[in-house]
């Protein structure tokens, strides 16, 4: 699909719906269903799968394209995430977890998505948000699986790796607090990429474009 084609696709479906509401129905809809009800979803055409690819082929030039791609990048992606038996307790599809504490929560698994297109720069601000969200899954003591969903694998792991400084890092007064409190001393003068190696255990970090065929092309 080329970039006027994405355009129309995204003017008629603005103009057709809202998209605050068409999340909000999607997030009640798929609310305690599994693996196979969403493929199902997916195939009776309720959710529109062409709108990631519109979406993905003029980001950098439409302004609310982060929330289509974060939303419908979730949906496409559950299929191929989601074990048969597992059911889930509540999806977060808006950019921006809101009150939610991660993207996704089922019966076996938490899950962060970062639909990222790494350009190989500093992208401090990409490379933060990653970083808290690692944290945020490394963090929690439940036993439940736990899941970082990135688009490419080398950019985020070396992100991870990085040497910037944890404080600016965890720049949130709240998140750098809960770590001192925490770890004190352990990481004084250490960085990001200490943090990570001795926490990567607890975090599985997948591609999506391995798994999930809407994004092979991508």
């Amino acid at each position: 699909m080329d970039k006027v084609q994405s355009i129309q696709a995204l003017e008629q479906f603005y103009a057709q719906y809202n998209l605050k509401d068409v999340i909000s129905r999607f997030e009640s809809q798929i609310t305690s269903n599994k693996k196979n009800d969403i493929t199902q979803l997916l195939k009776s055409g309720a959710i529109d799968v062409s709108l990631l690819d519109a979406s993905m082929s003029i980001k950098d030039i439409v302004g609310q394209i982060n929330v289509i791609i974060h939303a419908w990048g979730i949906l496409v992606s559950l299929p191929h995430i989601l074990d048969d038996d597992e059911v889930i307790e509540y999806v977060s599809l808006g950019a921006g977890n809101g009150k939610k504490d991660f993207d996704l929560r089922t019966s076996h698994r938490i899950a962060e998505f970062k639909f990222i297109s790494w350009k190989g720069g500093s992208e401090t601000i990409r490379k933060n948000s990653l970083f808290k969200d690692f944290y945020n899954l490394a963090e929690n003591e439940e036993s439940l699986e736990k899941y970082l969903y990135v688009l490419g694998f080398d950019h985020p792991k070396k992100a991870l790796q990085n040497n910037r400084s944890l404080k600016s890092t965890l720049a949130k007064k709240s998140l750098w607090d809960s770590f001192e409190t925490k770890y004190q001393d352990r990481y004084k003068d250490k960085n990001v990429g200490d943090y990570f190696k001795d926490h990567e255990h607890l975090v599985k970090i997948v591609d999506l474009k391995t798994i999930v065929p809407e994004f092979f092309d991508n």
